[in-house]
């Protein structure tokens, strides 16, 4: 007799969330303008966040930053042309766009929705 075991395979989202984290660094917007729309991506190399900088006249600037740096005390000597700025620092993939909301919310929802329906019909 033959006897095979099944075993099922883990679900496609858990399979894209480990394939996505493994093997690249972070990934930031990168651009200095006015018009506070970004297309340019930097694969960061030695930092750890991202940075969406905007100051009083409205030029935007986005780019990969080291977390310790992303501080009110710090950013004035990284840009010193700069003299009144709101700024938001983030680490994840292309965290740094336009949107000020927080995108994990919705992707954080869908998979618990996934995960619960799995965990129920398996």
């Amino acid at each position: 007799q033959i006897y095979e075991q099944w075993e099922p395979s883990p679900p496609i989202f858990l399979l894209t969330l480990c394939s996505s984290s493994s093997g690249s660094g972070l990934r930031c917007y990168k651009c200095a303008d006015y018009t506070g729309r970004c297309e340019n991506v930097q694969e960061c190399t030695f930092e750890d966040s991202c940075i969406s900088l905007i100051d009083q006249g409205g030029k935007t600037i986005r780019q990969c930053i080291r977390y310790t740096e992303c501080d009110v005390s710090r950013l004035p000597q990284m840009f010193p042309s700069i003299s009144r700025f709101t700024y938001r620092c983030c680490n994840s993939n292309l965290c740094n766009s336009g949107s000020t909301a927080p995108a994990a919310g919705p992707v954080l929802v869908l998979l618990w929705s996934l995960l619960s329906f799995w965990w129920f019909w398996f």
